[in-house]
């Protein structure tokens, strides 16, 4: 019998999270997930969905990937890891030839007149380089969980190998060991306004690469308390970007009875409380928005 996954939609748009963001993207929203964290805002994937073929699924993106097809790509979407904390490994830049301001000096800037800026040759080097991305779109795989479908890996490792950048967005529940190296590992760290914070498979930061991200999602004091304490103890910055992604309120639509309810006694934190906190405190860490929620309506599906 072929190979098969439940998918809840396959459709192309902007990447609106993590180092990627602003890239086109290839979404294959699989079914099912076994979390149900209180912000939660892709419910109908919990059940919606239907089986469909790696055969068909690869047909798709493939389709949806055709009209960037000799676009001029490589270059200007090439990405080079800043490496240790005191740089903050969520913190990208370009180098001289490289990108929309090659030949403007050292991270793309304008040179302001009697001020020297080092080149390429005489920075640090990196590290933990990441890979360019040559060819567009990148493919992400979300969910719901994506990784509790058994044919997942194997889907990946095929559009791998057809060429694509390769994203994953799990939960950090489940096991990650096992995806080809070459697929992009965007792992969350549940932070206890979720409500699933007990889940964390803490087994799973043993196998962190520089090619993958960690991300807490944060939504109250007592969140971002709690992150700070984590990236510090394990050192995350030194691993790879660390993403601090502010929780989006939930529109009335969104609102699933299922979602397990923010735990008692804990404050709300603004967006720009966020920031406060992060600035204030020095932290390594990538500060993101919801970049579809901000095009888009919050609740609307297909972006």
């Amino acid at each position: 019998m072929a190979e098969t996954l439940v998918v809840n939609e396959i459709y192309v748009s902007l990447q609106g999270e993590s180092t990627f963001a602003g890239l086109p993207c290839v979404f294959i929203r699989l079914t099912a997930c076994n979390l149900r964290c209180s912000y939660c805002d892709t419910a109908y994937a919990f059940t919606e969905g239907r089986k469909q073929s790696f055969a068909e699924i690869r047909g798709r993106v493939h389709e949806l990937a055709r009209p960037y097809e000799g676009r001029g790509q490589g270059a200007g979407v090439r990405r080079q890891e800043s490496g240790g904390r005191s740089q903050g490994s969520g913190v990208r830049r370009q180098e001289a030839g490289v990108g929309p301001n090659a030949g403007a000096g050292a991270a793309g800037l304008n040179k302001p007149s009697g001020i020297p800026i080092a080149s390429s040759q005489s920075l640090t080097p990196d590290p933990c380089p990441l890979p360019p991305v040559s060819r567009l779109p990148v493919v992400e795989f979300t969910g719901g969980e994506p990784l509790l479908q058994p044919g997942t890996a194997a889907l990946m490792r095929a559009l791998c190998d057809d060429g694509f950048t390769v994203l994953v967005e799990t939960s950090g529940a489940l096991d990650i060991s096992g995806l080809d190296p070459r697929v992009r590992r965007i792992m969350d760290l549940k932070c206890p306004s979720s409500g699933e914070v007990e889940r964390n498979r803490w087994e799973n930061l043993r196998h962190l690469r520089a090619t993958d991200e960690v991300k807490f999602v944060i939504g109250t004091v007592e969140d971002y308390d709690w992150a700070r304490s984590q990236v510090m103890a394990h050192d995350l910055a030194a691993v790879c970007p660390v993403l601090f992604s502010w929780v989006a309120p939930l529109s009335p639509e969104q609102q699933h009875p299922a979602l397990r309810p923010v735990p008692a006694g804990q404050t709300p934190l603004t967006r720009l409380q966020l920031v406060e906190r992060i600035i204030a405190d020095a932290m390594p860490v990538r500060f993101q928005l919801q970049m579809h929620k901000v095009i888009w309506s919050p609740d609307q599906r297909g972006v």
